[in-house]
């Protein structure tokens, strides 16, 4: 087992509520305003923060931010608040004060079905910001569409280096930068996007006509340009890519003296980078961000900043309060039906393990083509809220899945299954496993796998013991596959050629909500479809004759302490809990009544046994223990034929438990979850510890 990199640093600098000005991380957790750049504290809300003029020629130049408004566009709680922050930070400063947009704002929300980008248009309209630079979420539409919202926005879109292919010129409707003069002092904000815009969108670039160019080269050509020939005094870029690109561009180029980021949605209070003060206000209107630049000869000569939270004692503006409300209408809030359990959006909670609401979701797929798998991407699960138990509505239904998405029904072998299951995972080694932990990064119906997500083991064997209605899955057979029409999309996929068996023009979020309406009151659980696993622990025959007890044996993760909560299965159907676990030196032995295994395995089949346990070689993320599995290969006997119980035997070379006992003894461990173990089912759901804790809220800050 290789060893992997602790975070624990990440945790260290949110608790001390240190913003870090460079590196790839972003600090998270500052709700309210902080120091930075060595500069004065800043105020508190609503008072101007005080600049130091180095001379009778400098003007502040204040810059005030939001990016990626998204579903709360919809939901009438934070964006009217945000307008007003806005507005009364605008008042409260007598120098040159410019809006400027990170992206992301015309989409996704709940009204998308019955609006698309006008309810946001009309919204932004209200706040009056100077700029906009098109964000991945506002080509949900398409190309076509940019300049319909153009063209009924009161303010300009920009983007520079999304450009034709053919002729080098911009989307219609946007053009690559924009200049605000206030007060004789000339801004200059350029819009620019990553690579990553090109996998976030449904449209395809080169079908399309156009082409991304690199972010720097673009970036630089055009604040050449504004100081050269517009004559500005501030160059802004409003990117709308994460932290360390916008670190990336600040080292790559000269000249440019402040980026806006959108689209990682992390809150990340102004600090500077290689000249270049970079700002983001997280997401969901929750924050907006205000940079002061002290600007003299047509030079930024210092600046100061902080961002600002949105919350519940902030005034809601009046007429973005009435607009909102007026649109919504009774329409979002016809109650659909009932859940009698809990429905988690969150992002930590469907991107890292399955979710009853994943499981909902993908169901309403299955049921509504009659398919053998739905395979659905957290990413397409939004909000980031919890609903219920209690009442549904159309508009919870809506905030959950607002992409304007369909169903497409596809064939796909068992191998290529496969394919697409491993390619979602992610490893606890890569730099977003460092991040945020072990992933899965889908919700599934009619089919269950293990994931084993450590880099030491081959791609193509990280997807285990893979099992569709009830049978195991075979490499040649044909399946119909159900996912949503974004992901059939995915360049390079297995999904990109498939055979297409179906496509409906019903809305994934429709097709969710009728399944609620059929099916009230629903209950859907977390079934275990979705099993992560550290390590595997092999195979071992036992022979069950229904009587007495039965011991399987299995050689220790590496350095393993802790082991608990053990249990038996097929294929995560009902669960056998063990009796008694032992821990020995180099194996630990789990022992089961031979009369409930016989039970679950009601002929000759292959149970699995999991287990949760902690190791000094592996520092967990978001998850608060590790798991182990092994296979117990059954034989069945009637009780007149039956041999004594067998033993099972290691079927790996073993390795000592370091910390969990002394060499050579053995001792008792519980056979259940332990207080503070995961939660739901088994040794599957989010930990509790602190840094557990930290990671999830990192996944929550995270785009999608």
């Amino acid at each position: 087992m290789r060893r992997y990199l602790a975070i624990v640093l990440a945790f260290a600098v949110v608790a001390a509520g240190v913003p870090v000005a460079s590196g790839a991380g972003a600090p998270t957790g500052h709700d309210t305003a902080a120091a930075v750049s060595g500069t004065t504290a800043p105020a508190t809300q609503g008072q101007a923060i005080p600049t130091d003029n180095e001379s009778d020629n400098s003007t502040t130049v204040t810059l005030l931010t939001y990016n990626d408004v998204q579903t709360a566009m919809a939901q009438n709680t934070t964006v009217p608040r945000m307008i007003h922050l806005i507005n009364e930070r605008r008042a409260a400063h007598d120098n040159p004060t410019v809006v400027v947009g990170g992206g992301d704002q015309v989409s996704p929300h709940s009204l998308a079905p019955v609006s698309q980008w006008r309810l946001p248009v009309e919204v932004l309209n209200v706040l009056q910001p100077d700029v906009e630079v098109v964000g991945n979420h506002d080509l949900d539409y398409g190309f076509g569409p940019v300049a319909n919202y153009s063209n009924a926005s009161e303010f300009p879109w920009v983007m520079a280096n999304i450009v034709q292919a053919d002729s080098g010129e911009p989307i219609p409707g946007t053009e690559p930068y924009t200049v605000v003069e206030r007060d004789g002092v000339r801004v200059g904000v350029i819009g620019l996007a990553d690579e990553q815009i090109l996998g976030k969108t449904a449209v395809d670039f080169d079908e399309q006509g156009y082409e991304l160019r690199d972010y720097a080269e673009v970036g630089q050509e055009y604040a050449t340009q504004l100081r050269e020939e517009e004559n500005v005094d501030v160059v802004v870029v409003a990117g709308h890519f994460g932290i360390p690109t916008a670190q990336d561009l600040a080292n790559r180029t000269s000249g440019i003296d402040a980026v806006v980021v959108g689209d990682d949605e992390v809150e990340y209070p102004p600090a500077e980078t290689d000249g270049t003060v970079i700002v983001e206000a997280e997401a969901r209107a929750e924050h907006v961000g205000e940079v002061n630049l002290t600007v003299a000869d047509g030079e930024v000569t210092s600046w100061n900043g902080r961002l600002l939270s949105v919350t519940e004692n902030t005034t809601k503006n009046e007429t973005a309060d009435r607009i909102i409300t007026e649109t919504r209408g009774e329409a979002l809030s016809r109650v659909v039906g009932e859940t009698r359990t809990e429905l988690d959006a969150r992002f930590a909670s469907n991107y890292h393990d399955e979710t009853a609401l994943g499981n909902l979701i993908t169901d309403a797929f299955r049921w509504k083509e009659g398919s053998e798998i739905a395979i659905t991407n957290a990413g397409g699960i939004r909000s980031n809220s919890v609903y219920g138990p209690g009442e549904v509505t159309v508009g919870d239904v809506y905030n959950v899945l607002p992409f304007g998405n369909t169903l497409v029904t596809v064939e796909l072998t068992g191998d290529e299954v496969t394919q697409l299951l491993e390619s979602q995972v992610v490893t606890m080694e890569s730099e977003t496993g460092q991040q945020y932990g072990a992933e899965p990064q889908l919700q599934v119906s009619g089919i269950t796998y293990e994931y084993v997500p450590h880099e030491d083991v081959p791609a193509d064997q990280r997807i285990q013991d893979v099992w569709v209605g009830g049978e195991p899955l075979q490499d040649d057979e044909t399946y119909t596959v159900t996912v949503n029409s974004y992901m059939a999309g995915w360049e390079g996929s297995v999904l990109e050629n498939a055979t297409r068996v179906s496509e409906t023009q019903d809305l994934y979020g429709t097709v969710t909500l009728s399944y609620i309406q059929a099916h009230s009151p629903v209950e859907p659980t977390d079934a275990d479809r979705i099993r992560r696993v550290n390590h595997l622990s092999g195979e071992a025959p036992v022979t069950l004759d229904g009587e007495g007890t039965v011991t399987a044996e299995f050689a220790l993760p590496a350095n393993a302490t802790d082991l608990r909560h053990f249990y038996a299965t097929a294929n995560a159907s009902t669960m056998v809990e063990a009796q008694t676990v032992r821990v020995g030196e180099e194996t630990v032995t789990v022992n089961f009544s031979d009369y409930e295994l016989r039970q679950l395995a009601s002929e000759d089949v292959e149970l699995q046994v999991y287990g949760s346990y902690n190791s000094s070689s592996v520092e967990t993320v978001y998850f608060d223990s590790l798991r182990m599995a092994g296979d117990l290969d059954v034989t069945m006997e009637s009780p007149e034929t039956a041999t004594p119980t067998a033993t099972a035997t290691p079927t790996a070379a073993p390795t000592t438990a370091a910390g969990t006992t002394a060499a050579g003894t053995t001792t008792d461990a519980p056979a259940t979850t332990e207080e503070g173990d995961d939660g739901g089912s088994p040794g599957f759901g989010p930990g509790v510890a602190l840094v557990a804790l930290v990671a999830a809220a990192l996944v929550a800050l995270r785009r999608r």
